[in-house]
């Protein structure tokens, strides 16, 4: 699997395409914003688009939903408990910053567990809500996708309706820790890392 990150946005919202390189078979992971400079990323690297998939449901995770979904015809993805946030701007807080953005509604909502196959690539499924109550994560091929559940020397907000903050440090010491130290961990915002250098690390993880 090859991958990709664009930080777009006023938000420097991190959006990643994880390809299969033999099928270019393709996974958009949380557009945020800025459509027409993913739809032409995507168009440079000759990508088939099979999901687009937001980690949860705010705003900047979700903003380009409508136009690639139109674009591509891709069917939409996210955790089975965010999927009401789509059609939501008070839940995804558009309707706080300015504006009332809605996505359309979801093709396939996803548990613990599930794979998204895309060609002979594919990313397991975490459940890691406290960020958002149906926040994911996304594994394999040694890379976590994990939205803004945990960043580099940080955690996730859970301060914003729907977080919990004890939930968010139990999905990260249990859904994330026990993967292997070497996983390059890719979140929603700033720089990449690695779960080893997390653990040893991160204030938020000490104790």
């Amino acid at each position: 699997m090859e991958y990709r990150a664009l930080t777009l946005g006023s938000m420097a919202t991190n959006c990643y395409l994880a390809w299969c390189p033999e099928s270019m078979e393709a996974l958009v992971i949380d557009p945020g914003f800025e459509p027409d400079t993913v739809l032409k990323e995507i168009a440079d690297l000759g990508l088939k688009v099979r999901y687009i998939v937001n980690t949860h449901g705010h705003i900047d995770h979700i903003g380009a939903n409508r136009a690639l979904h139109e674009a591509l015809g891709a069917p939409i993805a996210i955790g089975r408990e965010d999927g009401p946030m789509l059609a939501d701007p008070r839940q995804n807080l558009s309707g706080f910053i300015g504006g009332a953005l809605t996505s359309p509604a979801p093709q396939l909502l996803l548990d613990e567990g599930d794979s998204l196959e895309f060609g002979g690539s594919a990313l397991q499924v975490l459940a890691t809500p406290g960020h958002t109550p149906g926040g994911i994560s996304l594994y394999g091929h040694g890379r976590l996708f994990c939205g803004d559940t945990l960043f580099c020397e940080s955690i996730g907000r859970s301060d914003f309706p729907g977080g919990d903050h004890r939930l968010l440090l139990k999905s990260i010491r249990e859904k994330l820790l026990p993967l292997p130290g070497e996983t390059q961990v890719l979140p929603g915002h700033g720089p990449a890392s690695t779960l080893a250098y997390e653990k040893a690390n991160n204030p938020w993880l000490r104790g």
